[in-house]
């Protein structure tokens, strides 16, 4: 037997044990956090598929993954040969999960779910969507965890203590701020689950998620006390010290839920959606619950301050350097000897940890070759690899955590001859990234307003992309943040639609995909600042942070107007002057020509 159809089977008895008629298995963990550690990969165990965004639902005769357009391709190499059939989320015709429920769902049955992975949000709007079959949820055992018999341990990666110099603002002010924050919410406890609001809040980082410096844990927020749940042999002396300094009390991460059940009499602060099915229904039975539309931490911690906007900006120079000398070693070889995407992967993280105060990747390396690039999110591994030959187009999505922040920049390259409609689509990817430099809109404008400045000259060709066009990123914390972004419509579950506002950092990164045959996605970071006030209002603008050469071996200037010339020579103009002081003399002479001024042929 396929082994997820093992898997399935194995689940489908406990159910039938349970009295239970359809299980929800997405992807999260007690914190509803985007990625998640090994032990939480319950919904990957079950089907198979290994992207980082999907929810299954199994019932008694039907298995079934949702995933959004990044991962179609993918899952359904993933799903082969399995009973799991692929539901691509967002498409006409494609039920919603809870579309599917309301179908499926007997009169009076019963769906099941790890209460502490389903956050409150959706648990109840399951609740209000299947009363009128008089469906009951049943929350309170982990049958995926109950099936994987040889699950991983939970991580307890070190917590150490981020300096105030890097973070710009002490973790007593933070609090300080919270608690106002509190107050005016009518609120005297505020539940923390989110991981990186709890690191941000602390001034503490970890390890507990692969590429994500976070680290378990759940904190309760009084108005004179502050309580860290974490697993204590995970903290470090300073990370000690520092919660000592601020008054903060630690107690074993599994005290939680008890503490939580605990409460009585109080007014809570916090966001459904970010919160547990489980913690919600425990406090909601015997206190008053606020509900807030964003955490206070989520949307102050989106506006960075001006420490970290200049730490960020130090930390883009030093990526943009790793990323000019991996163009300059990429050109070189390619060709004279024997190389991969493994290999490409492999050299720009050598070349970020010979940068100080490197960290390490702030998400797994996308080096993606030819066809492998129409796959938004692939990624090469031991194994499934593809050897780089001098032709077509590498696409490189890559990231870094420094001490002064997190980075992410995607280019993509010509190893060798392009065929035209490589060179127009590369072309009309680039220059669309490079007008996010020149936008200027109203303060109140959100991401829903600018995107379409992106995507325009797709929509013009009848083209498009099937990602948002860009998302909030943390300082030395997760590579995707909310509540900011770039998107043309609103996808709830991404919560990237709040109004932008001077001090937050997005990505821009417009992309085309041609399957089974290339991709390009040229990718910058952009901090948003005040421009100029009169009569209408403030305007504000948006600021690159990366500095990287863009391939001019790949763009053809016949799909480029004078702006577009512009705003590319002005770009790499500064590229040479930031990034050249740091290279050697050959490389620097290099950088001379690749960021070459062009010109605009006239016929």
């Amino acid at each position: 037997m396929n082994q997820t159809n093992g898997r399935i089977e194995a689940l489908r008895a406990l159910m039938r044990e349970e009295g239970i008629d359809a299980y929800l298995a997405p992807t999260s963990d007690f914190h509803g956090s985007e990625y998640v550690g090994e032990y939480f990969k319950c919904r990957q165990f079950l089907t198979g598929f290994s992207g980082t965004a999907g929810t299954a639902v199994i019932t008694m005769d039907e298995a079934g993954l949702w995933t959004d357009g990044r991962y179609f391709v993918q899952a359904e190499k993933e799903l082969a040969g399995s009973c799991v059939t692929l539901f691509r989320a967002g498409t006409p015709g494609t039920p919603a999960v809870e579309e599917f429920l309301e179908d499926r769902l007997p009169e009076g049955g019963c769906l099941g779910f790890d209460g502490r992975v389903v956050d409150g949000e959706t648990g109840r709007l399951l609740l209000e969507r299947l009363a009128p079959k008089k469906v009951t949820l049943s929350c309170g055992r982990d049958l995926a965890g109950d099936v994987w018999s040889d699950r991983p341990a939970l991580s307890c990666a070190p917590i150490w203590r981020l300096k105030d110099c890097y973070a710009g603002k002490s973790c007593r002010e933070k609090l300080a701020d919270l608690r106002k924050a509190m107050k005016e919410q009518g609120a005297d406890l505020h539940v923390m689950t989110a991981l990186d609001e709890i690191a941000w809040l602390f001034n503490l980082r970890g390890g507990d998620i692969v590429n994500n410096p976070v680290f378990l844990a759940n904190a309760l927020i009084g108005m004179d006390t502050a309580v860290l749940y974490v697993q204590l042999a995970a903290l470090q002396e300073d990370a000690k010290a520092s919660l000592e300094e601020n008054q903060a009390a630690v107690k074993p991460y599994e005290a939680f839920y008890s503490d939580i059940a605990n409460l009585k009499g109080r007014t809570v602060l916090l966001e459904q959606k970010k919160t547990s099915y489980l913690v919600c229904e425990s406090i909601r039975s015997n206190c008053r619950i606020r509900s807030a539309v964003i955490n206070p931490c989520a949307a102050a911690k989106a506006v960075k301050n001006e420490t970290e906007i200049e730490n960020m900006k130090r930390a883009h120079l030093k990526d943009g350097v790793a990323a000019t000398k991996f163009m300059y070693w990429l050109k070189k070889q390619i060709g004279t000897c024997d190389m991969t995407e493994m290999t490409a992967a492999g050299k720009i993280e050598a070349l970020r940890a010979e940068q100080e105060g490197y960290l390490g990747p702030s998400f797994v390396t996308i080096a993606a070759y030819k066809e492998n690039a129409a796959m938004c999110h692939y990624h090469p591994c031991d194994g499934a690899c593809s050897a780089l030959r001098p032709e077509s187009l590498l696409l490189v999505d890559s990231g870094g955590h420094y001490y002064e922040g997190t980075t992410d920049i995607t280019r993509t390259y010509a190893l060798g001859p392009l065929t035209e409609e490589e060179k127009e689509i590369y072309t009309i990817v680039a220059m669309s990234m490079l007008k996010a430099g020149s936008m200027k809109f109203l303060y109140g404008c959100r991401g829903m307003n600018l995107d379409y400045t992106i995507r325009e000259a797709f929509w013009q060709r009848g083209m498009d992309f099937n990602h948002g066009t860009g998302h909030g990123v943390g300082y030395l914390l997760n590579v995707h943040e909310r509540p900011n972004g770039l998107r043309w419509k609103i996808v709830p579950e991404r919560e990237d639609s709040a109004v932008i506002e001077p001090g937050m950092i997005c990505s821009v990164e417009p992309g085309l995909y041609v399957e089974g045959r290339f991709g390009a996605r040229t990718e910058n970071m952009i901090l948003c600042v005040p421009d100029e006030t009169n009569q209408y209002g403030q305007f504000l603008r948006f600021e690159f942070l990366t500095w990287a050469p863009i391939d001019l071996d790949a763009i053809d200037v016949r799909f480029m107007d004078e702006k577009d010339v512009e705003r590319l020579n002005a770009y790499h103009a500064e590229v040479y002057r930031k990034i050249a002081p740091f290279l050697e003399e050959e490389e620097r002479e290099w950088l001379k020509g690749a960021v070459r001024e062009i010109t605009k042929l006239v016929v």
